[in-house]
Formats: structure tokens, C-alpha cells, sequence
């Protein structure tokens, strides 16, 4: 080996430690609000503030990430959306209980990632290259996710849509809800939301001619899933799962989703077409990371502020 190309090693090897101290130091750190507008209500309706939370990966010690989830309780939001993964240890409850207890007054929905159900296990950090996670539970430690639902649901008031349907009224608007369980394990029963809607919509008593605005919710944002809410009508998808890709080129962006996502929806809003229809789609980067793989390239924890505004689209 020649030293110019000793010297080319060494550097290339430099550059990639710094770039892992600067991810696992500072960037996983770097905690970020995304703001987006969708224009989905009826003409003339007040905006609606929606938080959308995902993939948290609370550990107990993760102090800062507390803090920083608490903080959003500025930006008044009127519904919060949560993707899952919430849960990164099994003794994270508490932590979350705080995290999330300044949103106690704020209506909500939910549904659950894979780790709201099992412990990460220690693995490759870079295995994620080779393709979506198999999930994997034989070694997994189970999580409290009664003690979950009993925070979301009973304590703080929250939709659970793991396979339902729900309704809110926020700011006058109606708001339908249909939601998935972890699609990544394939506990999704789509199957069963058509009939959910419309068992919904025979309850519905409003006499207004405004339509209620679809919104679906789900972990993972596998096509089916999307396709799926697409033809029953959604206006608005939130989904987590992909971390935005956690490590990114510059340039690039996005080397892989975890899913069939397209690399270029990794983390962003945008449009799903599917049989002549379309949704808005947001995909959030979420706020944490496995304890196994704390580090974030190109690629910065998010929540994201979506404010739904009214489609005022005038035709004369």
C-alpha cells in the first residue's frame, strides 16, 4: 500500500468518526418542528392545528427528549396525532406520562408501532440496509401496552384507532378518523374499515351540508395501507415508521424506508394517487431511535406542525 493511499484510508476513516460522533452526539439531538398547511376543510372553516407525534423511542434517561416533547404545548395545538412507537425500554412509562401530560386538555388519536409492544434487541445498526426489518418477537421483551392505552385512552383522553374508526369535532369541523395496527407485523385489518366508516356515518346526526373531513393514521406507511385509505376517501395521511431514513446522504437523501415507500416520501409531505384518487400524505422522521441505533445523519428529529385550513377555491 502506497502512503498516498494510507493517507486517503486514514482520512476516509476520520471523516466517518466524526460523522458518527456528529450523529449520535448532536444531530439525534437536534430536535426540530416541520410546519405544513393542508387545505382540506370546507370553505370558510377556522383552522386546525394538528401536532403530529411519532416514534418517540422514550428510554426512561432521555430527559432531554422530555423536555423537549413537553415544550410543543406551545405551539397550541388543537388535535394531536400520534403514529406509535412510542416506547423504546420497559420502563419508559413514566417518562412518556410526563412527556405527554401537558397535552392532558388537548383532544387526540392514536395508534401503535411494533414497539409499543416489544423492547428493542440489540442488532447490526446497519442491517437496516438489507431491507425492511423482519420483526422478529421470540427474544423480545413484552412491553406494558395496557399501561399504554391506559395513558392514552383513559388519561388523557385519546382516540385508540388500531383497527377503528373514531369521530372528533375541532373548531366546528367534523373530523372522521379510520386507523391501522402495525402494518410493519402485518396486523392491519383493512378489511375491516369499510364497514367501520359506514357503521360510523349511520350514527352521525349532523344536519350540515359540510362534508366531514377523512383523515387515516397509521405506524407504517406500507403502499396497500395508503392505497387502501386512498379509496375510502381520505384527505389527509399521517404516518411514521421510516425515522426519514435516519441516515441520509446529503444530496440523496434517504437510503432506505423500512417499508415499500418510495425513498423520496421518507419524510415529507406530499401527494398518494391511487385508482383516481389522492391524499395528502404526511410521513414524519419521528423524534427517536432505537437505544441500539442512536444515531441520526442528514436527518434531524421531528415533530410536525400541520395546520389544516379551509379549501377556499372559488369558480365563476
Amino acid at each position: 500500500m502506497t502512503r498516498a493511499v494510507r493517507v486517503a484510508a486514514a482520512a476516509s476513516l476520520g471523516m466517518a468518526a466524526a460523522a458518527a460522533v456528529y450523529g449520535i452526539a448532536l444531530e439525534r439531538r437536534a430536535y426540530r418542528v416541520r410546519r405544513e398547511v393542508v387545505p382540506v376543510l370546507s370553505p370558510g372553516a377556522d383552522s386546525i392545528r394538528v401536532l403530529h407525534l411519532s416514534d418517540l423511542h422514550l428510554a426512561p434517561w432521555q430527559h432531554d427528549k422530555v423536555a423537549w416533547v413537553r415544550s410543543l404545548a406551545s405551539l397550541d395545538p388543537h388535535l394531536v396525532v400520534n403514529t406509535g412507537d412510542n416506547l423504546g425500554h420497559a420502563d419508559a412509562l413514566p417518562a412518556l406520562a410526563e412527556a405527554l401530560s401537558v397535552f392532558d386538555s388537548v383532544p387526540g388519536v392514536f395508534v401503535h408501532g411494533s414497539n409499543d409492544y416489544f423492547a428493542p434487541t440489540p442488532k447490526n445498526p446497519l442491517s437496516y440496509l438489507t431491507g425492511p426489518s423482519k420483526g422478529e418477537t421470540t427474544a423480545a421483551e413484552r412491553l406494558d401496552t395496557e399501561g399504554l392505552e391506559a395513558l392514552l385512552r383513559d388519561r388523557l383522553g385519546w382516540v385508540d384507532l388500531n383497527n377503528k374508526v373514531g369521530q372528533l369535532t375541532i373548531n366546528g369541523s367534523i373530523l372522521e378518523f379510520m386507523g391501522t395496527n402495525d402494518a410493519h407485523r402485518g396486523w392491519d385489518r383493512l378489511d375491516r374499515l369499510p364497514a367501520l366508516v359506514d357503521a360510523l356515518r349511520e350514527l352521525d346526526d349532523d344536519d350540515t351540508d359540510d362534508p366531514a373531513v377523512m383523515i387515516g393514521v397509521t405506524h407504517a406507511p406500507y403502499q396497500r395501507v395508503l392505497n387502501a385509505f386512498t379509496t375510502q376517501n381520505t384527505d389527509v395521511i399521517f404516518a411514521g415508521h421510516t425515522h426519514g431514513g435516519q441516515v441520509c446522504l446529503p444530496g440523496f437523501g434517504a437510503l432506505v424506508t423500512n417499508c415499500d415507500l418510495p425513498r423520496d416520501r421518507a419524510r415529507s409531505l406530499s401527494m398518494w394517487h391511487h385508482a383516481h384518487k389522492a391524499s395528502y400524505l404526511n410521513v414524519s422522521a419521528g423524534i427517536g431511535t432505537s437505544i441500539y441505533a442512536p444515531i441520526r445523519f442528514a436527518c434531524p428529529p421531528e415533530a410536525v406542525l400541520v395546520t389544516l385550513v379551509a379549501d377556499d377555491i372559488g369558480y365563476s
